[in-house]
């Protein structure tokens, strides 16, 4: 949605929504291809939009940049509520938690881009905990109330520990680790 003149907000028209789906989705490709830093031609290009229909909707790299990363938190949050729905909840942790570690390790340039001290980056850590940590709460409290992990794991810290063992860059060793702490969680699950 876009601000008018007025203070109100408007709908956004079915064909500006679909350019700027095309150009968050083109984003997201040249990114992982290419860095975050990837010519705006390309990624035009690959949406099937014009240069100026690239900078209507996104001024600013940062505009763009932004688009993706709070698309793909909201995309690995959403994942939580089927995975609850679909395994018990230990399996279903333990699902998330892996695409997690995915999406944290597959977006390094995007995290390098984020914490570079941009202001136009300022919120997006808060967004990655506000959307994160409940979800990850969430998925803790079912495994512990079926008896499956301990019961005394702050989210905000687990969070924080496996994006800390993300930011290697080696995909085999994040997800090697992750594991370590994902069975850490059923020492003592027993006597909560």
């Amino acid at each position: 949605m876009s601000p008018t003149a007025a203070g109100r907000t408007r709908r956004t028209r079915a064909d500006a929504q679909r350019n700027i789906d095309a150009l968050v989705d083109a984003a997201r490709e040249v990114f992982a291809a290419s860095g975050p830093d990837a010519p705006v031609r390309e990624i035009a290009a690959r949406a099937g939009v014009g240069l100026a229909t690239f900078y209507r909707h996104f001024p600013e790299r940062a505009d763009l940049i932004t688009a993706v990363f709070r698309q793909d938190v909201d995309a690995c949050a959403d994942a939580a509520t089927e995975l609850r729905a679909e395994h018990d909840p230990f399996e279903a942790l333990v699902a998330w938690v892996r695409q997690l570690t995915g999406f944290l390790g597959g977006r390094r340039g995007l995290a390098v881009s984020v914490h570079a001290g941009d202001p136009a980056f300022v919120q997006l850590p808060a967004y990655f905990r506000e959307r994160f940590e409940p979800t990850l709460g969430a998925l803790l409290e079912a495994a512990a109330d079926a008896g499956e992990i301990r019961g005394d794991v702050d989210p905000g810290e687990l969070l924080g520990a496996i994006k800390r063992l993300c930011s290697s860059g080696d995909s085999e060793s994040n997800e090697r680790m992750v594991a370590l702490v994902i069975d850490g969680l059923r020492f003592g699950h027993d006597t909560r």
